[in-house]
């Protein structure tokens, strides 16, 4: 199985970032505008649409607020398994962490979260910021802007 970390160092209150991420409908808007440009709310899942065109359908397994934690997986004819969670961690006063942990199988499929050229970073695509004084400079050089890369599978 192959696993993706990111540890994304955010100039933002952690009660904004995380009003970010569990807004599940809004990742396309307050989370991660550029990397995804559509996204959708079909039952307890998002529908989202990527930069680069891939669409999938993110099912929310669990929103735990205590931990600042949300975890959603995806299930479809490229992937045999794709869990990933997102968690908001304070770093001082006003500086958060998010931790961005995705588990996927085939191993041959962790280029999904990466950009073709395997760099996992892109220029930011232009579009609205995250809500909350929240930049997304370091969340989207981190995730790379164009969203995850096609697979040739």
């Amino acid at each position: 199985m192959a696993s993706i970390h990111k540890d994304i160092p955010l100039d933002a209150h952690p009660d904004d970032v995380w009003s970010a991420v569990r807004d599940f409908g809004a990742v396309h808007t307050r989370l991660a505008p550029g990397f995804v440009i559509d996204s959708r709310l079909d039952g307890d899942a998002r529908i989202v649409t990527f930069a680069n065109g891939n669409v999938a359908r993110e099912v929310l397994v669990d929103c735990d607020e205590s931990r600042r934690r949300l975890v959603y997986a995806i299930a479809n004819e490229r992937v045999s398994h794709y869990s990933a969670s997102v968690q908001v961690i304070a770093d001082g006063e006003a500086r958060s962490r998010l931790i961005w942990i995705v588990d996927v199988l085939p191993n041959g499929h962790r280029a999904l979260c990466r950009r073709p050229d395997g760099s996992g970073r892109a220029g930011r695509a232009e579009g609205p910021q995250p809500a909350g004084g929240m930049t997304a400079s370091p969340l989207l050089d981190a995730l790379g802007a164009e969203g995850p890369a096609k697979s040739s599978s």
